[in-house]
């Protein structure tokens, strides 16, 4: 418990002493600056594992749990710092009876068990030198005679095989002697780690007060980052202001301006396509005429053929009138040259390109994009270092000056100085006592061995009895004659039996205090350290002083009424957490308020706020660029007949298939006789098949092939995309009218809260900068584990596990076998009559009526 407290306290004074004066610090990063505290490593473990012995630790743990099952007593512990319970004058108040009862029967298993030990410490030399006087008496055992018995040999038998399963007893199944020579050595070998042990719990420790300095300054160092940072981006403006504005503008610009680049490249568009259009419809009203030119002289050529008189002939007549009947498909089934001309739309396109819609266009877009470069123009003396008004970087400067002055605002090297001083002299202290400890506990280390080493003897001396006796016992030989071995085995027996009854109650004394000591430790100190109930006794209110609810705060802030508690420091300890949270250090000295820069935030803000931007003058497209949009819409594109565009192109350049035509002529002529009409027959459908070659082919691949998909399917589209052109056209000035008047109305609204977000980026690289060094210093600063880890290694390692451990494993070892030696003693004691060489015997003799027997002296040097 003195421990416990004097950790405790030394780093309560630390930090008692570092609140008085103050600190300051800084926050965390931002999604770009991240700030990482550098890891501090510890030498020490900690936890704590015995090993393969950590088995019979927990057996002994059993042990004592079914000697001492009840709970910590916290109330009796209580009672007793608080000096309410006092023998030498206040015991036979009620209270103190009634104390007196619950301490009794909290302490029952022990008292019993310690009773138990007495008795035998008592009992065992008194018995002893009772039984020694009694054999000199020849009393006890102690005459050199054996009456013969029927079942002596069944008896002999018995108290060996008794003698041999309690020696094993001793030796093997309780292991009780090993037990002791295993926590004896075991013991000694911790003793040896522990100068191993608090080194390295000190070097911790001065880690600890070392590297807290360092943390603070790194921690400090950092606020030139955030300054580069928070500078880099105020030079920066453009591109970060002037586009946040920018970008706050796109959604209502950009698809506006986009439109009337789309329609000044269709006006565009619009024109080649006509153009197109009207050049092919050109093409082709000239092509049709050729085509009708050319179809008309062989229909008059034909006509002039069957003019002939062979087609009075009865047997031509029929062919002749067929063929002039079929004349009238020989025609042109188009009608191009009735087709309008496309002139006039496309004049009136001419004229609405005489104005330059994209030059406008893209002064529109350059207005956009040179929101950026006017911000920034507009904004250099706000941001400058050296303005004559507090403006943002010299605010910054400022929170710098404040910022750089915290390592001299908070006095922990002084501190730490002196814990480092406390430190070393503990050290020296504790290397300065260390060898006369371990001098002393290699006097333990011998004692405990010739204990261990006595117990051995004398199971050695009961086995040696047992071995001599049952090798050298004769039945046949007469108790006056019995060999020398199985005498020797008797004499063993006996010297074993008298070693037990000299020096039992000596180990006995050894178990007995070792029992208690151990016992107490283990159930008041070892276990309760471990479950926290020792640390909630002490943050009983009033309890170590009785002014103070809390004993901590009282130490700390002169305040005993903030709830700190050794329960909750040791568990921040543990989970290595900061002095400052731990001791809860904000209700001496309030480090948020120190690092609070809402002030010089504010004037940041402000003077974004008041930023003049004026960006009134961006205008998207002109009123020259307007007409131009109205003029299109009102072009008449729209309103153009394009279906008899379509229905033209979508019909055969003649009204019969000319190959087909041919054909069916030559066939015909073929029927008629030789002559000059069938051989003028056979020159036209020669003729006709060569129209179709030289003037159909190429008509109909103009109409229907490359053409068609430039004529007929251009006309398809444009009439298309013409459709409602003066509603789009209107929609587009319209969006125009809404994005201008956006301009004119709400951009000043939208330069305001990009302001407002450009400040707080500003100002937020400092608040997250401070955030991080609050976090850091309440939280990672000093963290504390090596000192929880230093508490561990004085109470639960060293004392517990070193030394408490081995202790109860030493008297439960020595003890179990101190007890068996009282019932081997007595078997040892019954057995030797029968293997020890008798003075005198029975003697039988067969008498008439019966055998008469006597006693009958043999001096022991007959053999």
């Amino acid at each position: 418990m003195a421990l416990l407290l004097g950790f405790l306290l030394l780093l309560l004074e630390l930090c008692g002493n570092t609140l008085s004066m103050g600190s300051q610090s800084s926050t965390k990063g931002t999604e770009v600056l991240e700030f990482e505290l550098p890891a501090t490593d510890y030498e020490t473990k900690d936890s704590y594992k015995a090993g393969p012995i950590g088995g019979l630790f927990q057996i002994v743990h059993v042990f004592l749990h079914v000697v001492q099952p009840n709970d910590f007593p916290e109330d009796i512990l209580r009672k007793i710092l608080q000096k309410k319970f006092d023998f030498s004058t206040d015991y036979d108040k009620p209270e103190n009876v009634v104390l007196t009862l619950k301490i009794i029967y909290y302490e029952i298993g022990v008292i019993i068990c310690a009773v138990l030990g007495l008795l035998f410490i008592i009992l065992m030399p008194l018995v002893g030198f009772c039984f020694g006087l009694c054999r000199c008496c020849n009393k006890c055992g102690g005459e050199m005679h054996q009456r013969q018995k029927k079942n002596g040999p069944y008896q002999r038998k018995c108290f060996a095989v008794c003698l041999l399963v309690i020696s094993i007893f001793i030796r093997e199944q309780s292991l009780g002697i090993i037990y002791g020579f295993v926590a004896n050595h075991h013991l000694r070998t911790q003793i040896e780690r522990t100068r191993k042990l608090a080194d390295s719990n000190f070097k911790d420790l001065r880690t600890l007060m070392n590297g807290a300095p360092a943390q603070i300054s790194y921690i400090l160092s950092q606020y030139s980052t955030t300054k580069e940072k928070a500078f880099s981006d105020l030079d920066n403006v453009k591109s970060l202001l002037g586009g946040g504005i920018q970008k706050q503008l796109r959604p209502k610009v950009i698809p506006v301006l986009d439109d009337i680049k789309a329609m000044a490249e269709e006006i565009k568009e619009t024109r080649e396509t006509l153009l197109n259009v009207n050049n092919t419809l050109k093409e082709l009203r000239k092509s049709s005429a050729q085509l009708n030119t050319s179809l008309s002289d062989v229909k008059r050529d034909l006509e002039r053929s069957l003019n002939d008189p062979m087609c009075s002939v009865p047997s031509a007549t029929a062919t002749c009138n067929n063929i002039r009947t079929s004349l009238s498909q020989l025609d042109d089934n188009t009608n191009m040259g009735q087709l309008p001309s496309l002139d006039k739309p496309i004049e009136k396109i001419n004229d609405i390109l005489q104005t330059n819609l994209s030059s406008l266009v893209q002064q529109g877009y350059k207005s956009f994009n040179d929101i950026p470069e006017m911000v920034q123009n507009q904004t250099t003396d706000i941001i400058s270092v050296h303005a004559a008004l507090p403006y943002v970087k010299s605010t910054l400067n400022s929170i710098g000056s404040d910022i750089e002055n915290i390592g001299e605002q908070i006095p922990i090297q002084d501190q730490l100085s002196n814990f480092m001083g406390y430190i070393n002299d503990t050290e020296t202290y504790i290397h300065r006592n260390l060898p006369t400890l371990e001098e002393y506990d290699s006097y333990r280390w011998l004692g405990g061995l010739v204990v261990c080493c006595l117990l051995t003897l004398i199971v050695i001396f009961y086995y040696l009895g047992l071995l001599c006796g049952t090798c050298g016992y004769d039945q046949n030989t007469t108790p006056t004659r019995r060999g020398c071995v199985s005498n020797t085995g008797g004499i063993f027996l006996m010297v074993g039996a008298g070693v037990s009854f000299l020096f039992c109650w000596i180990l006995m004394t050894i178990v007995v205090l070792t029992f208690v000591v151990g016992t107490n430790v283990e159930k008041l100190l070892c276990e309760p350290y471990q479950n926290r109930k020792l640390f909630q006794v002490l943050d009983t209110p009033y309890l170590l002083n009785e002014n103070w609810k809390h004993y901590l705060s009282g130490m700390v802030f002169n305040k005993p009424d903030i709830n700190l508690t050794f329960e909750q420091v040791y568990s921040d300890c543990k989970e290595n957490r900061g002095i400052y949270a731990t001791l809860k250090l904000e209700n001496s000295y309030n480090i948020s308020e120190h690092l609070n820069i809402q002030e010089q935030a504010g004037n940041i803000n402000n003077d974004f706020q008041n930023m003049e931007v004026n960006l009134d003058n961006i205008v998207l497209l002109d009123e020259a660029g307007r007409k131009n949009l109205m003029d299109f819409g009102l072009s008449g594109i729209d309103t153009i007949n394009y279906d008899v565009y379509l229905a033209e192109l979508s019909k055969t350049p003649t009204k019969v298939h000319l190959l087909s035509f041919a054909d069916d002529l030559e066939v015909k002529a073929n029927h008629l006789t030789h002559g000059n009409l069938k051989q003028s027959l056979k020159n036209n459908a020669q003729t006709i098949r060569m129209i179709h070659r030289d003037r159909v082919i190429p008509l109909e691949q103009s109409m229907y092939g490359k053409a068609r998909s430039s004529a007929y399917q251009t006309i398809k589209d444009l009439r298309q995309k013409s459709s409602g052109l003066e509603m789009k056209v209107n929609n587009t000035i319209s969006s125009l009218d809404s994005a201008q008047d956006f301009l004119r109305t709400r951009i000043s609204s939208v330069i305001v809260e990009e302001s407002q977000k450009y400040g707080s980026m500003i100002v937020g690289y400092f608040e997250r900068y401070l955030q991080w060094v609050k976090i850091s210093i309440t939280e990672k600063i000093a963290a504390c584990k090596p000192v929880a880890t230093a508490l561990d290694s004085a109470v639960n390692v060293f004392l517990c596990s070193y030394i408490i451990d081995p202790m109860n494993l030493f008297w439960f070892g020595i003890g179990k076998a101190t007890v068996f030696l009282l019932p081997a003693l007595i078997f040892a004691v019954k057995l030797a009559k029968y293997y020890r060489r008798m003075d005198s015997e029975d003697v039988y003799e067969d008498m008439e009526n019966g055998n008469i027997g006597f006693h009958r002296h043999h001096s022991t040097q007959t053999v």
